[in-house]
């Protein structure tokens, strides 16, 4: 295994440039390049050796920029929430209140794993894959199970 900072001056370019292409943000960039290297030093015996190393580097980054992402999507849909909630009155919070109150109800009703899967999925907001993982089932069985859930949500209106 070849010195971490020689692995660091040989592929720094190589990722910053990766990441730029997903960003279109130096800063960004720069900075989720910084945090690639913390966390593949972390990481370091999880390597292999079955790709190039520039792959694995490459593929912490993307993980890296999905989880950034995840947060900043989070952090705007969180600002649109509040904007909305000071634009509505107080009838119509008392009528969403009241429809989230039902939509509870109706998924109490559920079956454990329908239940758990539909929390996950919306206000986890995790993918079908990871769902599948958690559950050790599979992305297609939470796929299906999400489906038929909703489809029995819709039933009882």
């Amino acid at each position: 295994m070849q010195d971490m900072e020689q692995i660091y001056k040989e592929y720094f370019n190589t990722v910053y440039k990766y990441l730029f292409c997903l960003t279109h943000n130096n800063d960004i960039a720069e900075e989720l390049t910084q945090e690639t290297f913390y966390r593949a030093v972390k990481k370091i015996d999880t390597y292999k050796g079955e790709c190039k190393i520039s792959v694995w580097l490459c593929q912490i980054a993307k993980n890296l920029w999905y989880d950034q992402y995840r947060k900043n999507k989070k952090i705007i849909n969180t600002e649109e929430v509040i904007e909305k909630q000071e634009i509505c009155s107080i009838e119509e919070q008392f009528i969403l209140n009241e429809e989230k109150i039902s939509l509870y109800k109706k998924m109490h009703k559920l079956d454990e794993q329908t239940r758990e899967v539909i929390y996950l999925r919306i206000t986890g907001e995790l993918s079908f894959k990871e769902i599948g993982t958690i559950m050790n089932k599979t992305e297609n069985w939470a796929r299906v199970t999400f489906y038929r859930g909703k489809n029995k949500l819709k039933e009882s209106d």
